[in-house]
């Protein structure tokens, strides 16, 4: 069985776990309505995807 040689350091196993912690989603203003969305997606707020407008969305008054 394999036995580490040296003790290894804090800096070393925090840099390793750091991997699994988990990433902020990266949000994208929308150049039209400057709305958040996620990037290569659908505009939530007005249905355009890259400048045409792909679905027809209902406006709440």
């Amino acid at each position: 069985m394999a036995v580490p040689k040296r003790k290894t350091s804090k800096s070393k196993t925090a840099s390793r776990k750091v991997q699994n912690m988990k990433k902020p989603v990266y949000r994208a203003s929308t150049s039209d309505s400057g709305a958040p969305a996620l990037p290569h997606r659908v505009c939530p707020s007005t249905g355009q995807y890259n400048g045409r407008q792909v679905i027809s969305v209902e406006v709440s008054d």
